[in-house]
């Protein structure tokens, strides 16, 4: 017999494990269509079509719609599906009725990529790179006799299975993927009159919302691990697309508890600094005051830190890893210029903080390193990522020139991640028409190459001759997946679907859509919409007060004419 205290305590187990599974939803997904298999004349894959008709996700022993996988000693039998879009989760096979009872090995590939699902790993010097790291995406399963196995937890859109036993007859009734994913509803919209704008804007809510697990992670197929500087791009475009998520909490909580001073987070001085940053613009969006004071000893100790860094006259001195991005990982010259305008940023973000809850020593220190480093000017040595950042931290000499720099270099050396803050930049100088043009060429190649989710990198040079993500590539066209990459993220290793290159829709939304809070929880928003090119655009934004709608489109003489609808509570500021 259960003791009443045992008997209590199990219960509330089971309340707080309910509450969290409640937070995640599971949901079967069925291919819709068959891109491959290894034999064409019916001998040894047999009604293949079985597997995209319906299923009520039960066996029994007198259902015939199966596939037939049969295998000899020189050919397995081998299916390639499609599932339709990037999906994190695993597969779910059911087996269908059959003369022996033993159980099957079937060899199990996952793929975001065409190219991934039919690569094979651990080969000595493959210059593809295909890993099973952080998540596996290649490995064998024995599937029962008239049963269900499911088993495989990563990022992916394609799935082969491959019938490993020899001389052996299969059958399989189905295959589903459980698709894993948070139930966070999403509140904020976005709806132009350029139909590839609005794929984009829902394209980055999904690529962010994928990564939404019980914590804010970069990639669901790698790394999937709380990259403090990929949040900052992931927590805007939460704020615009899903409002206030206990998840961004947990995940500054986590990174906070795991870097005890004087660590730099993630091992990259760079991260600290976005930690503080995200803080700021967190609290602009969700007012969440109670939070932000439980930062406090933390953000006093690292604020001092940073201090401690920045020298005299200004300048700044940071340990660690020197990180902004890849494309700028090996020149030191951008990457001082890039970290000068990081911290001060930071440190202006940080004085706001001390201001909103009453903390003079933050707010002394933090003005005090301001004040040091406001006069001090760096190069942005024709860099774009370091020009951005030098106009949006207020520290360019000259803001025209540094634009010019973003516009002249173009789409070279953009990146996924610091793409967003070169569209910061341009949005800071009027350049709208500009901007959108690189969101519509850049993030737009990727949806025209078969995306569903957005990638941690595109060399847009490589998009010219690429073949599709969604096919076998053709002999004559570039293999972009298999091909592309660098650094640490060569090959298929490459994410295709990776948080940070969610951007475009949180820039979307504060400069087409044209609303920005001006002060905490949105108490106060500024509505200031910039069209472009474009004739209308309506949306909405969550905020802590309820949801807010705008309306805006062109007239006759091409003036914005707005309608803007907002709760109780919200002061609404036209410019």
């Amino acid at each position: 017999m259960i003791k009443r205290r045992s008997l209590t305590l199990f219960i509330l187990f089971c309340l707080f494990a309910f509450e969290a599974d409640a937070k995640i939803t599971y949901t079967n997904i069925y291919p819709v269509r068959i891109i491959w298999m290894s034999d064409n004349s019916g001998k040894y894959v047999v009604n293949s079509d079985n597997l995209l008709n319906s299923f009520s996700d039960q066996l029994s022993v007198s259902d015939n719609k199966y596939t037939e996988l049969m295998s000899s000693d020189t050919h397995q039998a081998s299916i390639l599906l499609d599932f339709g879009k990037e999906i994190y989760g695993g597969v779910k096979i059911s087996s269908a009725i059959r003369d022996c009872k033993d159980p099957v090995k079937l060899r199990i590939r996952f793929g975001e990529s065409v190219t991934e699902a039919m690569c094979d790993i651990n080969i000595p010097d493959n210059p593809q790179n295909p890993t099973n790291e952080h998540s596996l995406r290649d490995f064998t399963i024995s599937a029962p006799w008239l049963g269900t196995v499911q088993c495989g937890n990563s990022g992916f859109r394609f799935v082969r299975i491959d019938l490993v036993d020899k001389d052996v007859k299969y059958n399989l009734r189905n295959i589903s993927v459980v698709s894993i994913i948070r139930d966070d509803e999403q509140k904020g919209s976005f709806c132009s009159d350029n139909e590839r704008i609005n794929r984009i804007w829902e394209t980055g809510v999904y690529t962010v919302k994928l990564n939404m697990q019980e914590y804010i992670w970069d990639g669901i197929k790698r790394d999937r691990l709380v990259w403090v500087g990929d949040m900052h791009p992931e927590v805007m475009a939460i704020n615009n697309a899903f409002g206030d998520s206990e998840v961004v909490y947990k995940s500054l909580d986590l990174v906070r508890e795991d870097t005890p001073l004087p660590g730099w987070m993630n091992g990259m001085c760079s991260y600290s600094l976005w930690w503080i940053i995200i803080h700021r613009d967190l609290y602009l969006y969700q007012g969440n005051l109670d939070f932000l004071k439980c930062q406090r000893d933390y953000l006093y100790n690292l604020v001092k830190q940073i201090d401690a860094k920045i020298d005299k006259k200004g300048v700044e001195q940071l340990d660690g890893t020197r990180f902004l991005d890849w494309p700028t990982s090996e020149n030191k010259d951008v990457i001082h210029s890039g970290l000068q305008s990081l911290s001060f940023m930071a440190m202006k973000a940080a004085q706001q903080i001390g201001e909103y809850i009453k903390d003079d020593a933050i707010k002394e220190i933090a003005s005090n390193c301001v004040k040091r480093m406001k006069n001090v000017h760096v190069d942005s040595f024709n860099n774009s990522q370091a020009a951005a950042l030098n106009i949006i931290s207020g520290l360019s000499l000259n803001p025209k020139k540094d634009c010019a720099i973003i516009l002249e270099n173009g789409l070279n050396g953009f990146s996924t991640f610091y793409g967003y803050y070169m569209l910061e930049a341009l949005a800071m100088n009027g350049k709208y028409d500009e901007a959108l043009d690189l969101i519509s060429k850049y993030w737009g190649a990727m949806l025209d190459l078969g995306a569903t989710t957005f990638w941690e990198d595109l060399k847009y040079s490589d998009v010219a001759n690429a073949g599709r993500i969604d096919e076998i590539v053709p002999e004559n066209k570039y293999d972009i997946h298999s091909g592309g990459g660098a650094y640490c993220y060569k090959g298929l290793r490459l994410s295709l679907c990776h948080g940070w290159a969610s951007g475009p829709t949180s820039w979307l939304t504060k400069h087409v859509l044209g609303v920005t809070p001006v002060e905490p929880g949105c108490g106060t928003l500024k509505i200031k919409p910039n069209l472009g090119p474009l004739k209308s655009v309506k949306g909405t934004l969550p905020t802590p007060y309820g949801i807010v709608t705008i309306n805006c489109s062109k007239n006759d003489k091409g003036k914005v004419v707005s309608d803007v609808k907002a709760p109780e509570g919200i002061k609404i500021v036209m410019e």
